[in-house]
């Protein structure tokens, strides 16, 4: 497995992409990481890794979607996003999660990429806009992977996403990428009407076909105005996947990403072990994307740095999930998280402003924590990788 993606990763993306990939991203993304682990040693949690939910528009309509793509399109204008990029690489990042909406729809995004050709940006797009004109600039800078989002065969995808002919463009989308030899990822979040089809060797086989590089299974998260707790997998089904990404990563030449377990299998938080936390569209500081509560915005300190090592919502929520659980807090104890945020004053950060409601109306369910059920890593690129740049880094201690 390691040699031949080693073969597909040396022929396959453009030189300059590879490159990029390779130092911005593998070198300097560790780099980030041994800092974030000094920097907790003294008490100061800024993590390695930001999500910058930069747009909240969007075409689609997708089920259980938390974001306000149905209100008025809200953005952060290249001067914020700037000035929080330029701030992050003084604490030693160079990786940053852009989402929205649809990331492609801001106006200004290819600007920021082109501002930073020091950093890599990982791009969480449903594909759609990805014509040649946008891959070949996406070659040009070099310095972003698109990572496109695949929800099931035609017809799930339209149920899905809430239009019709979705997968086809999608498609169209990864072809364009192809054409022009991107780090192309595609992303699923794994439910029970895609687990059968996606959640499989040949759907693996048929993404490296198609020129993708890495894939990444994340399951169904139940939260939004519209939370379709029908989507939900069962303990056993989110086994059943933590079991399929652990065997295939030693079969197939594609990388396959997931982020809620350690190399020993037990179920971790990002949020929890502070290597990651949100900015939303409408520029608030938030736990996750999912949590969509904030006490704090990129406008109200000098440094985002500042904002983020001083917010004792952030501490707070931290602190709580790591204690309570090694999964998500937000599907497992929601009324520790409402205790949270009225115990802050957190303010909903939501066009809709209903987000306490939604807050409210959840039950707790299963998340990936499933105690004494572990599936530690058997390949051991992933084992090294984890082990020392994505794990608990001592908040379950």
């Amino acid at each position: 497995m390691v040699a031949g993606f080693a073969k597909r990763m040396l022929t396959e993306p453009d030189p300059r992409a590879l490159r990029k990939f390779v130092w911005n991203f593998g070198v300097k993304g560790m780099w980030s990481v041994q800092k974030f682990k000094k920097r907790i040693k003294q008490g100061e949690y800024f993590p390695p890794f930001l999500f910058l939910s930069i747009i909240s528009g969007c075409q689609l309509r997708c089920q259980g979607c938390w974001v306000d793509v149905a209100s008025e399109s809200k953005r952060i204008e290249l001067d914020d996003l700037d000035r929080i990029v330029t701030d992050a690489k003084k604490r030693g990042n160079s990786y940053f999660g852009i989402l929205g909406g649809e990331p492609f729809l801001h106006p200004q995004l290819f600007d920021l990429l082109g501002r930073h050709p020091d950093c890599y940006f990982q791009i969480f797009t449903n594909g759609h806009l990805i014509d040649d004109a946008r891959a070949a600039e996406l070659r040009r800078v070099g310095n972003a992977s698109p990572l496109i989002s695949v929800e099931g065969d035609v017809m799930v995808s339209d149920e899905r996403r809430g239009r019709s002919n979705v997968l086809d463009k999608t498609l169209a989308g990864i072809e364009a990428c192809r054409r022009h030899r991107l780090i192309t990822g595609v992303a699923t979040s794994v439910c029970q009407t895609n687990i059968e089809d996606l959640v499989n060797d040949a759907w693996l086989r048929r993404l490296i076909q198609m020129g993708v590089h890495y894939a990444w299974f994340h399951t169904y998260r139940v939260v939004g105005p519209k939370p379709a707790g029908h989507l939900a997998l069962t303990p056993e089904q989110v086994l059943r996947v933590r079991r399929f990404i652990v065997e295939t990563r030693a079969k197939l030449p594609i990388a396959i990403v997931d982020a809620y377990w350690d190399d020993e299998g037990q179920a971790l938080c990002p949020m929890a072990t502070g290597v990651s936390h949100h900015i939303s569209p409408y520029g608030d500081v938030e736990p996750c994307p999912i949590i969509q509560f904030a006490k704090e915005s990129i406008h109200d300190r000098p440094s985002l740095y500042e904002t983020m090592t001083q917010s004792g919502f952030l501490r707070d929520f931290r602190e709580t999930a790591a204690k309570t659980t090694r999964g998500c807090i937000v599907l497992e104890r929601p009324d520790l998280v409402r205790e949270l945020v009225e115990r802050h004053g957190a303010r909903d950060t939501t066009q809709r402003q209903t987000a306490f409601v939604e807050l409210e109306n959840l039950t707790g369910r299963n998340s990936q924590y499933n105690p004494g059920n572990e599936i530690p890593e058997e390949h051991w690129a992933y084992r090294i990788a984890k082990k020392h740049w994505f794990f608990g880094f001592g908040a379950y201690s």
